[in-house]
């Protein structure tokens, strides 16, 4: 991806504010990086970090996903677990995502500028998620969902002692960034 946008390990580490270094280890399959570091990744390059394990959208690819065939991913940090839900290579605006964050688990992700503008809607299967997106508090149970822009910090949490289970629908807009409202 890197490569496709035209930019060196100094121009992406300039971007995301990952050190060159960091970027290489990940690129060699070398470094397990955590959450917050591929969240800045994604936004250096201008994409969702559920894009960073997307394959290329293709129109020869078949519009199922089976539960198998569905990229998980483990962030070696906290222990959550994200499942791409979409299709993969699918052309799609919405992408599917899984997770089941664990009991006291907290993920932070910063709200650092992006060239595409963000919604995401966050929905809550199982248990419970606090869920801060700057300044504000959303105290999500079973059954909940918000929508929301991902252009503050935010930070998902898990205050009970079971795991929680939500899905996460993104879509982008290139034309909107930082700011605005995109309708889902």
């Amino acid at each position: 991806m890197r490569l496709e946008c035209g930019l060196t390990l100094d121009g992406l580490a300039g971007r995301a504010g990952v050190s060159r270094s960091m970027i290489s280890l990940i690129e060699r399959g070398e470094s397990s990086p955590t959450a917050s570091v591929l969240h800045r990744l994604a936004t250096g390059l201008g994409t969702t970090l559920a894009s960073l394990f997307a394959e290329e959208e293709r129109f020869d690819v078949s519009p199922l996903a089976r539960h198998v065939d569905q990229h998980a991913w483990r962030d070696p940090e906290t222990g959550y677990l994200r499942r791409n839900l979409s299709p993969p290579g699918f052309p799609s605006p919405i992408e599917l995502v899984e997770v089941i964050l664990p009991p006291g688990a907290r993920v932070a992700y910063d709200g650092v500028p992006r060239s595409i503008g963000i919604s995401q809607q966050v929905w809550v299967l199982e248990g419970e998620i606090e869920l801060t997106v700057g300044a504000d508090i959303h105290c999500l149970a079973a059954g909940d969902c918000l929508a929301m822009r991902v252009d503050r910090p935010t930070t998902f949490r898990n205050p009970t002692d079971r795991p929680a289970r939500y899905v996460l629908a993104l879509t982008t807009d290139r034309t909107r960034a930082g700011g605005g409202e995109t309708k889902l």
